[in-house]
Formats: C-alpha cells, sequence, structure tokens
C-alpha cells in the first residue's frame, strides 16, 4: 500500500476547515438574527398598549352597558305594552308578571292595585303612582253612578237600614231584626237581642224594659213604643221547674220554692201567696205580676 502523502492530508484539513467556517457564517448571519434596540422595544410596548385599550373598551360596553334613563309619562296599566313599561324603568321580570297578570284576567281597578305587582319595590311604586291612569272601561260599575243618583238611593237594605227620623216609631212587641235596625243606636247584635229578650219574656209590658239589655243606648227608647200589649203568661200551678227557670225573672232558687210551695201548700192563688216565699223580694213580685197566670 502506498503511504499517504503529508500535503492531501493538509489539504483535506483545510478544506474541512474551510467548509466549517462557511457553515457557521451561514447560521450566525445577520440576515436570520434580529436583534432587539431600544426603539423596537418601545414600538412593541405602544403597540401592546393599543391592543389593550381596545380590548378593556370592548369589554367595557359588553359588560358595563348604560341603563337608560327611566322615563315618566301618563299610563295605563291594563293597556301598557312590554315597550312603554321598559321606558318607565321596569324590569324585564315584572313586565312578564303583569303580562301574566292580565292574560290571567287580573284587571288594575285603581292606581292602588298596581302596588301588589310582585318586585314591584315601594319607591319604585311611589314614583309611577302619580302617573298611573285607569281608563274608565276599567272601573267598576258602581263608579257608572253619579253622586245625586248615590244621594237619592234609598239604603233600605238588611244591611244599611235607613234610620228613622225624630218622631217616627216602631213597634217593640211586633218589629222584627230588619224593622229593630232602623232605630238610630241600634245594629244587628241589639236587634237580635231585643227579639231574644223578648221570646224569653213573653212579650214587653213597657219599653223601659229593653234596658235590662246590657249596653242598649237609653235615647234609643224614644223611637220606639209598645203596640200590642198582650204577652204569654206563665201557669205557675203547673209548669216544671225547668221551666219556670227560663223566665228571665225567675231564678233557680225561686223556681224551686215555687214548685216545693204547691206541693206542700197546694195550687198558689194570687200574687200574695208569693210574699209568703222567702225567696221572692217585693221587686222581684211586682215585675212577675204581668206575666204570672193562676
Amino acid at each position: 500500500m502506498k503511504p499517504v502523502r503529508n500535503d492531501s492530508i493538509i489539504i483535506l484539513v483545510c478544506l474541512i476547515a474551510i467548509a466549517a467556517f462557511l457553515i457557521g457564517k451561514k447560521v450566525g448571519s445577520k440576515e436570520d438574527y434580529t436583534e432587539v434596540v431600544p426603539e423596537d422595544t418601545a414600538a412593541f410596548q405602544s403597540n401592546w398598549g393599543r391592543g389593550e385599550r381596545h380590548s378593556a373598551s370592548r369589554a367595557h360596553i359588553y359588560y358595563n352597558v348604560e341603563e337608560k334613563k327611566a322615563e315618566r309619562f301618563a299610563f295605563d296599566p291594563n293597556t301598557a305594552d312590554s315597550t312603554q313599561l321598559l321606558r318607565l324603568g321596569l324590569r324585564p321580570f315584572i313586565v312578564r308578571n303583569i303580562y301574566k297578570y292580565r292574560a290571567k284576567g287580573g284587571r288594575f281597578r285603581k292606581p292602588g292595585d298596581f302596588a301588589r305587582m310582585y318586585g314591584l319595590g315601594k319607591e319604585e311604586y311611589k314614583s309611577l303612582e302619580p302617573y298611573i291612569k285607569i281608563s274608565s272601561d276599567y272601573q267598576p260599575a258602581s263608579s257608572l253612578i253619579s253622586e245625586t243618583e248615590k244621594s237619592s238611593t234609598p239604603k233600605d237594605s238588611l244591611r244599611y237600614p235607613v234610620k228613622l227620623s225624630f218622631g217616627e216609631h216602631i213597634a217593640l212587641n211586633t218589629a222584627d231584626t230588619t224593622m229593630l235596625k232602623r232605630v238610630p243606636g241600634i245594629g244587628s247584635g241589639y236587634a237580635r237581642a231585643i227579639v231574644n229578650y223578648r221570646n224569653r219574656l213573653g212579650g214587653y209590658v213597657d219599653v223601659n224594659q229593653l234596658l235590662d239589655i246590657k249596653g242598649i243606648p237609653p235615647e234609643a227608647l224614644q223611637y220606639i213604643v209598645l203596640g200590642n200589649s198582650e204577652v204569654k203568661k206563665l201557669d205557675v200551678n203547673h209548669l216544671s221547674l225547668n221551666q219556670l227557670k227560663q223566665h228571665p225573672y225567675l231564678n233557680f232558687y225561686q223556681a224551686r220554692a215555687l214548685v216545693e210551695s204547691r206541693r206542700l201548700h197546694g195550687p198558689l192563688r194570687s200574687a200574695a201567696d208569693l210574699r209568703l216565699i222567702s225567696d221572692f223580694t217585693e221587686a222581684d213580685i211586682k215585675r212577675l205580676i204581668p206575666y204570672l197566670q193562676f
């Protein structure tokens, strides 16, 4: 084998060195390398700032939309559409509630009815109240009656009877509760009490007996006359103890004394016999006399 010449080796090494140099120069040339200088940094920060502000501005527009100022104008909650209700500043869910209420047949008869809408705040209602105008189509039928007609319409009904004028009277023993309620100062409660007391007594023998009813106004008596004075009598010689004690002027002990007197001494002949029974005072006997039958 022939020995390699030194000059050939030298040439080969030189070629390899030249090739390595050229490759390194190509990779690290300024054409492929960007040097960051202060001017580039300032420009980058400037562009980034504009983009960031633009993005922030868009976010502001999306999330912070300025609410429209609520308007104030006359409106009828029975007919106002959603556009008008929203212009008034009502929130969408309240508008939906109004629509649902109307769809179910609900009607606003007076401004106060609008205050009951779910979700409507107190201050919000106060600001809207002066502008609520209910159309006459939604007013109750009673509003069609003029004030003159109302004043001329007699209120002679079970609930609002026309009261008696001075000088007018009713008959105490025949009047029903409706007639009694026409007496000034007598209402439903007193009228029932008067009739119930009359039934227990067997009839009134004096108008002043009404004062036995607790709380009845004395001034009412000037409108009442006795009328029929016939009363239901007590047969003291035949009625049982239970029957006798039902009368307002006889208590249990007096009724028992009457029964015992009959058993021991025979039938009672007159009111004078009651004076022999210790359970009766002279006042008791006096008020009982009109009701006794012997």
